[in-house]
């Protein structure tokens, strides 16, 4: 069955790869919708910024003959447009998954994940909602990423490993195996993290070390 159009919600940077990463399966972007009003009714990449995230002329079209991906760079209006789309269409944000991605058969991807080229998801790891794998990261075995991770282009989740909700991974960053990233935490670019490091821990070097 054909899969439905998508409209994605934000144009930057970020929402140009996500229409990439469809185009790459084959599936339509309607439209973007941004809320900077001097990218409306221009076209990005062969695709129309149509309107603002809460025009509700296109909103309607979600959950009946389109789909919505989230691609608002900036945290928190992200976390505002996805719970805006839970109350007002009563739906999730698909995954944008690139065709030449690797995904194990037996990886638990949930709900609004951007997985981009070269990515390698491993068997028996788990990604819950909203993460950003960024191209060529791996994702190892039995690894964890909570809500909200961004996984930095090139950076290595070693088996079993934890990451916390919000944390962030630099590239080209490794996180050993079985260490646990607290929440909100940063990894610097490069970075070999070893240790378990806490919440809103920023660490950098190798190996990793840093404040609290």
């Amino acid at each position: 069955m054909e899969e439905k159009a998508v409209i994605i919600f934000g144009a930057s940077g970020l929402g140009r790869v996500v229409s990439d990463i469809f185009l790459s399966r084959n599936i339509l972007t309607f439209c973007y919708l941004d809320d900077d009003e001097t990218l409306h009714n221009q076209e990005l990449n062969d695709v129309m910024v149509m309107s603002s995230t809460d025009d509700d002329g296109f909103l309607k079209y979600i959950g009946n003959k389109c789909q919505a991906f989230v691609a608002v760079e900036n945290r928190e209006e992200r976390i505002d447009i996805i719970e805006m789309l839970k109350k007002k269409r009563k739906v999730m944000p698909v995954n944008a998954i690139h065709d030449k991605a690797i995904v194990s058969e037996s990886a638990h991807i949930e709900h609004g994940n951007l997985i981009n080229a070269g990515a390698i998801i491993n068997p028996n790891s788990k990604i819950l909602n909203h993460c950003i794998i960024h191209s060529n990261a791996i994702i190892e075995y039995e690894a964890t990423l909570a809500d909200f991770v961004q996984v930095g282009t090139g950076a290595i989740i070693s088996a079993k490993a934890e990451i916390g909700e919000g944390a962030l991974i630099g590239a080209g960053a490794v996180i050993a195996t079985g260490v646990k990233v607290g929440k909100g935490a940063q990894v610097a670019p490069g970075a070999v993290v070893l240790q378990h490091i806490g919440e809103e821990a920023i660490v950098f070097g190798n190996p990793a070390q840093g404040r609290k």
